[in-house]
């Protein structure tokens, strides 16, 4: 059974068990694709650290300052990652050598880069050709050496190398998948492939630090397998184990894309929307497997599934939000207004969470990583009021949860939590309930409704 399956940067950083509990689960090595991040951190000292910020080589090009320094260091760093994995039969002197020529082309290219943007003549265009090349670094990297670990283990391992370093292909993302896979026999080895795909569309300009997801579902979607997986290092599970407790969660064994989708919109991805599409659409089952629990089966998430039972399936949510609330005493039997407001947040490139509206208010929910006082202000121009504040949001989700009085249990078991609601939101499919409310109470919160409906 063909299977495409993705190994998140942790996983990686683990690598004994990801060559024991994946790679040799089983016994049945061949036949496999896996799509490789980047060892743990590595894409952060690239780019910028995904959850501080703190800026890595590409700021120092942005900002017109030395990045030499940085990219030697860099390689120091992945030598010491090669180091750790020596015991594991990884050809050290051979590994050290092929990174080291590796970054070397790419700080060529880069020099390139930082000349174009001192001349003033282009600056955005060429920023976003050394993110991606900074990128694709991290990848590269961490799928050499695991084939080369398999190799000297005897296996027909194959690097399938889609960044694209050293050819002048002007190859869409598809193309260079289809391209790269078209005279492999699968059934008789197993495929290492870097997470970041290089394409004349640039992989990076759409979906960012979410590349390697987009790399795994567009293989899926090419090589059509009889599953994709996704390897965590965690079980995607009825509520946050770290919030509610282990002993009072278990692995969510079957849900649908929909749901997925309902986890990504409040930060808990199981896999990013626009990654899970292409599986969706062609009807590829996608399995969530712990890779510390290889024997577990996991969370198989298909297009069709509803629970036989009425339940809720997850409890999540997020405490990173803000809500917006514009006022105006004119809005009430006036058409337009949630027309102009939306004009207000597309023109500022901030979509949202959560939405309702009263006879002259509209209250909107967005990150707060996406907030910007230049919206706040044309509302304040348009409307007499726009106010915002932080909140978060608690959710129960399920593919088939339409059960009388879940929503009074729920309301009542904060309630007794001392929690009060600020606002409630139900779609008519009713697979997903949400709750705003203070963000101190967010874990409360989270423990209350697990323990009245989870």
């Amino acid at each position: 059974m063909l299977t495409v399956e993705k190994i998140g940067g942790t996983s990686m950083s683990a690598l004994a068990d990801v060559i024991k509990n994946i790679v040799y689960f089983n016994d049945q090595p061949y036949n496999r694709v896996l799509v490789v991040s980047a060892f743990s951190g590595v894409t952060n000292l690239l780019l910028e650290n995904k959850k501080t910020k703190a800026p890595g080589v590409y700021h120092r090009i942005v900002q017109h300052e030395d990045f030499h320094t940085p990219l030697k260091e860099l390689v120091s760093k992945l030598k010491e990652i090669n180091q750790q994995y020596q015991s594991l039969g990884l050809n050290l002197e051979i590994a050290d050598a092929f990174i080291e020529q590796h970054v070397a082309k790419a700080q060529t290219y880069l020099e390139s880069a930082a000349i174009m943007l001192a001349s003033g003549y282009v600056n955005e265009g060429v920023l976003q050709a050394a993110r991606e090349i900074l990128a694709s670094i991290g990848e590269t990297h961490s799928a050499y050496v695991l084939t080369n670990i398999l190799q000297n283990k005897g296996l027909n391992a194959r690097l399938i190398d889609l960044s694209g370093f050293d050819d002048q292909k002007p190859f869409t993302i598809d193309q260079r998948i289809k391209d790269a896979f078209a005279n492999i026999d699968l059934q008789n080895c197993i495929c290492i492939a870097t997470g970041y795909t290089k394409g004349t569309e640039g992989i990076m300009r759409e979906f960012d630090r979410g590349y390697s997801e987009v790399t795994f579902s567009k293989v899926a979607e090419i090589l059509k397998p009889q599953e994709a997986i996704i390897h965590k290092e965690y079980h995607l599970s009825t509520a946050d184990p770290a919030l509610v407790g282990i002993d009072n969660v278990q692995p969510v064994g079957n849900t649908n894309y929909d749901i997925a989708d309902q986890l990504a919109d409040v930060g808990m991805e199981a896999i990013h929307p626009k990654a899970s599409k292409p599986l969706e659409i062609n009807g590829i089952h996608l399995r969530i497997k712990n890779t510390f629990e290889p024997a577990h089966p996991g969370t198989l998430i298909t297009r069709e599934y509803v629970s036989t039972l009425k339940r809720v399936e997850v409890i999540t949510g997020t405490d990173q939000l803000l809500l917006i609330d514009i006022y105006d005493p004119l809005m009430v039997g006036n058409v337009g207004s949630d027309m102009q407001i939306m004009q207000l947040f597309y023109k500022h490139n901030t979509s949202y969470t959560f939405k309702t509206t009263s006879a002259n208010s509209i209250t909107i929910v967005i990150w707060e990583n996406d907030f910007k006082q230049e919206l706040i202000d044309d509302l304040q121009a348009l409307f007499e009021k726009a106010t915002y504040e932080p909140v978060a949001m608690v959710c129960l989700l399920g593919t088939n949860m339409d059960q009388p009085g879940l929503l009074a249990k729920s309301a009542t078991a904060l309630a007794k939590s001392d929690i009060n609601i600020i606002s409630a939101g139900v779609a008519l499919r009713k697979v997903n309930i949400q709750f705003l409310i203070a963000r101190e109470q967010f874990k409360t919160a989270i423990i209350a409704l697990n323990k009245a409906v989870g």
